[in-house]
C-alpha cells in the first residue's frame, strides 16, 4: 500500500471569519524583520531617526503595484481577455523583481526630496532585503510554487532535507527541486 502524500496547508489559521495564508505571515515577517535590521543599521550609521519607517510609508505600496505590473505585463496573456483582473491580486502573480525595481525608484525618489545619500540608504538596506526575501520564499513554498525542475524522490533524499520539504515538492503527482531552500 502506497501512502497518500498531503501537501502542508498554506493557510497558516483561521479566526472566525478571517483566515491567514502563511504567505502572507511570511511575507509580513521578513518585511518586519528586515525593517527592524535596516532601522538598526541606520541608527547605527547615524541616519535620521525613522527614516526607513517613513521611506516605506511609501516604499511598500509601490513595491506591491510594482510586482503586480511586472507580473501582469509578461504574463498579458492571462488578462488580455478579462484585463480587470490584473487588479485581482488575491488570485495570486506578484513578482519580486517588479518589487524591487519600484522600491528602488521610489528609494531614489525619497532620497532626493529629503536630501540624503541614496548610496547609503541602499547599502543599508540591502541586507535586510535579503533577509526578507530568504524568509519570504517560505511562503511560496507553502503554497508549493517558485520552484526548479522535475526530479526524482532519491534526488531530494540525497540531499538530505527534512521530509516535510520534500512531501512538499511533490506537486500534481511530481517531485521539484526546492530552489529556495538551496
Amino acid at each position: 500500500m502506497v501512502a497518500t502524500i498531503q501537501p502542508l496547508s498554506p493557510i497558516a489559521f483561521e479566526l472566525g471569519p478571517l483566515t491567514v495564508y502563511w504567505y502572507g505571515l511570511l511575507i509580513g515577517l521578513g518585511a518586519f524583520l528586515a525593517y527592524l535590521l535596516a532601522n538598526a543599521e541606520a541608527k547605527r550609521r547615524g541616519m535620521p531617526k525613522d527614516m526607513f519607517a517613513d521611506l516605506l510609508l511609501f516604499a511598500i505600496p509601490a513595491a506591491i503595484v510594482g510586482a503586480r505590473l511586472y507580473y501582469v505585463i509578461f504574463r498579458w496573456e492571462q488578462f488580455a481577455h478579462d484585463p480587470i483582473r490584473a487588479f485581482y491580486i488575491w488570485e495570486g502573480g506578484l513578482a519580486i523583481h517588479g518589487a524591487l525595481i519600484a522600491a528602488v525608484i521610489t528609494t531614489i525618489i525619497f532620497a532626493k526630496k529629503r536630501g540624503l545619500p541614496f548610496w547609503k540608504i541602499a547599502d543599508i538596506a540591502a541586507p535586510s532585503i535579503l533577509l526578507g526575501q530568504a524568509i519570504g520564499r517560505w511562503g511560496n513554498f507553502m503554497n508549493q510554487e517558485v520552484y526548479g525542475n522535475e526530479v526524482a524522490r532519491s534526488v531530494l533524499e540525497n540531499m538530505m532535507i527534512p521530509e516535510f520539504i520534500i512531501n512538499n515538492m511533490y506537486i500534481d503527482g511530481v517531485y521539484y527541486h526546492p530552489t529556495f531552500f538551496v
